[in-house]
């Protein structure tokens, strides 16, 4: 901090999904003035239930960094909390039912020994029947996107404005429906870390997908199941969610893929079984893949790209960039 009690680093970052609410909170803690340009429309990152697990896909890679980036989200929850803030979650593990000895096989082969985990009998869960075997994972969970960034950006203190970042003629504007205004003062450093979106606003040329999850009135089990799609606890029932579409080299307009619906309601009924569920809405995003994370030869920042690893690795991520970043000014 300088000497008349104003941050010494100014730093604006556009785009107030998990990465873009994250990097305000830790650049905050560490001494810089931070403004947040949020759209706040179309963000992946708001999802009702985002699942927190290690053990990814239906071939049960493990991110190298999974364990670190779990426990820096579950940590950054647990400081949010402390504080006052309410973050609906949940920390009573993740079940993996498997089909076969072949996917058992592949899990095996992935799964570090430091990985808290289990092989369970399926007898002992509420899934329904014709599973080989089930993986439990105790540090898993689920939690609430948009509660946990909203959390983030106020916790962080940081100027937020929503709207649209704008860059003419060399100078950052804020758009709201009709009006433009300018960033006042303009910003020395800027991070883009907008989703599909945003990157879209930008010009980029990244991957989308977009998924569909079904809200449920109730969750038929008190933590989440997750294989091809996944069942879990929300803040207020169920969710059903993973209608994950081909990839696209362009972001669209959310519309709910009614194509799509047969296959996720077939996947939640292998899961456990939907008798007397009953479906209360749905949302949908489009999620922004091909991690982008750093200085560009541009001189640009980014943090962006997180695919469906957001909430495990985005929080860490984070919290190093912000480093690197103050580092880069000092």
């Amino acid at each position: 901090m300088s000497a008349g009690g104003e941050a010494s680093v100014r730093v604006t970052v556009i785009g107030g999904g998990i990465a873009g609410s994250s990097l305000a909170y830790f650049l905050s803690r560490a001494g810089a003035r931070v403004t947040l340009v949020d759209a706040a429309t179309h963000a992946a990152s708001h999802v009702p239930a985002a699942l927190l697990n290690p053990v990814r896909g239906q071939s049960g890679q493990v991110d190298g960094r999974a364990l670190e980036g779990l426990a820096t989200t579950w940590a950054l929850l647990g400081d949010l909390s402390a504080a006052g803030f309410v973050v609906p979650h949940g920390r009573e593990g993740i079940l993996r039912p498997l089909p076969d000895e072949k996917t058992r096989r592949k899990f095996v082969g992935h799964l570090p020994p430091e990985l808290p985990h289990e092989w369970r009998d399926v007898g002992e869960f509420p899934i329904a029947p014709g599973w080989h075997s089930a993986l439990w994972l105790p540090t898993g969970g689920w939690v609430d996107g948009r509660a946990f960034c909203a959390a983030l950006q106020r916790a962080s203190g940081a100027e937020v404005l929503r709207g649209r970042a704008v860059q003419r003629a060399g100078e950052w504007f804020v758009q709201d429906g009709e009006r433009l205004f300018p960033l006042t003062p303009q910003p020395s450093t800027v991070v883009l870390c907008g989703g599909s979106l945003g990157s879209t606003w930008a010009g980029e040329r990244r991957t989308h997908r977009m998924g569909t999850m079904l809200l449920l009135d109730r969750a038929p089990t008190s933590f989440p199941l997750s294989f091809g799609a996944y069942l879990s606890p929300t803040a207020r029932g169920g969710a059903l969610g993973g209608t994950f579409e081909a990839p696209s080299p362009h972001w669209q307009e959310t519309a709910l893929p009614l194509a799509s619906l047969n296959w996720l309601l077939g996947k939640g009924a292998a899961l456990c079984g939907l008798s007397g569920l009953r479906v209360t809405g749905h949302w949908t995003g489009s999620r922004l893949s091909g991690l982008k994370v750093g200085r560009d030869e541009a001189g640009a920042w980014h943090l962006s790209g997180l695919g469906s690893k957001g909430f495990l690795l985005g929080p860490l991520l984070a919290r190093e960039l912000a480093g690197q970043l103050l580092s880069a000014r000092e």
